[in-house]
């Protein structure tokens, strides 16, 4: 298995199928070791962009490096990378211990060296008990468990993987994300992982490659795509739920708003977390009114939905005392340096002095 992982470098890529461009200079790059999430809504290209990595389709344009070297004209079988598939891709016929050590028997690895492999990598995957198995007899997080393992025994440096825990319950998928993660970390493998989830994007990556209809709309750590969103696209993809976005017109705000690049409030945006509604309480605090339409109760905070009366959705996250009711009209307060500021030309982000 592999005790260190190759870097990565994906330079102005461009994949087109006839008229049709699904990816658009795409440019990222990962260190060895890393750990990197290709994020996005369905068709927005991220699954594209993981089979022009590993080979299995032509890209149109710009180049692919792994560890350095240029791979772009290589077969997939050339670039000492593993895949690990949404379906498992388990052989039926085979017991899971067949199943693991396909790709070593296939090498031609001697007896001895292969079982010693094959026991390292059961005993990190916890798989001892259920090598004598066929996958039909597992569940399945105990398939995708074996086809970790699959790849983690060839010892590829390089891992990616395609929406590998979509098919499993919302434990299962917890559970096997902080497995892939402690995997990462104690291997050094380097790890793409694709998903629509930003629930697994934000808990298991060092950074997000955002996606959005084949572009690169933001990267960087989570914390950087949570706490300064790049575009109206970005705030209101990350988090849950996502960034409230007001019209200017609709808010009463303070004269000092300091926006920079010469923008005016009017040309503007606002984005708010729910979390960081609450009433006003001081005359610097943006507000604006809106008419409760539901709450949800979710065990520490209630989700409070409202509308304004431009027909404005907004959602507060609340811990207070006293919940407002259906059909109540309320000002909601903010304070400015938890205004996020984007033009309404390009949804772009406005920076602004704070």
């Amino acid at each position: 298995m592999s005790k260190s992982g190759a870097s990565l470098e994906v330079r102005n890529l461009h994949k087109s199928w006839g008229q049709v461009e699904v990816l658009k200079a795409v440019d990222f790059d990962i260190n060895a070791g890393g750990f990197l999430t290709l994020l996005g809504p369905s068709g927005c290209g991220k699954s594209t962009l993981l089979r022009l990595i590993c080979g299995l389709d032509e890209v149109s344009g710009g180049e692919i490096l792994i560890d350095g070297q240029v791979v772009t004209g290589k077969a997939a079988a050339e670039r000492n990378l593993g895949m690990v598939f949404q379906n498992y891709a388990l052989f039926p016929h085979m017991t899971i211990e067949e199943n693991i050590a396909y790709g070593l028997k296939i090498r031609k690895v001697p007896t001895a060296e292969k079982k010693k492999q094959l026991d390292r990598v059961a005993d990190l995957m916890a798989l001892g008990p259920l090598l004598n198995r066929r996958p039909g007899q597992l569940s399945g997080g105990q398939q995708q468990r074996v086809a970790l393992a699959r790849v983690l025994v060839s010892g590829r440096p390089l891992v990616l993987m395609d929406e590998p825990l979509s098919n499993l319950d919302a434990k299962l998928r917890v559970e096997i994300r902080s497995e892939i993660r402690s995997l990462n970390k104690k291997l050094g493998i380097t790890i793409v992982y694709v998903t629509h989830d930003q629930s697994e994007a934000l808990s298991m990556s060092d950074r997000i490659v955002l996606m959005n209809a084949g572009e690169v709309a933001q990267i960087g750590t989570p914390e950087e795509l949570y706490e300064r969103p790049a575009n109206t696209f970005s705030a209101t993809f990350i988090g849950t739920p996502p960034t409230n976005i007001i019209d200017s017109s609709e808010v009463e705000y303070p004269a000092d708003l300091n926006i920079a690049g010469g923008h005016d409030v009017k040309d503007c945006l606002f984005g708010i977390r729910p979390e960081c509604i609450g009433f006003p309480t001081t005359d610097k605090n943006l507000r604006v009114k809106a008419r409760v339409k539901s709450v949800e109760y979710e065990g520490k905070v209630f989700l409070i939905h409202l509308e304004t009366a431009a027909g404005t959705s907004i959602v507060q996250s609340y811990s207070g005392p006293s919940v407002p009711q259906y059909g109540e009209e309320v000002t909601l307060g903010w304070a400015r340096e938890h205004t996020h500021m984007f033009s309404k030309k390009d949804g772009r982000v406005i920076t602004v002095s704070r």
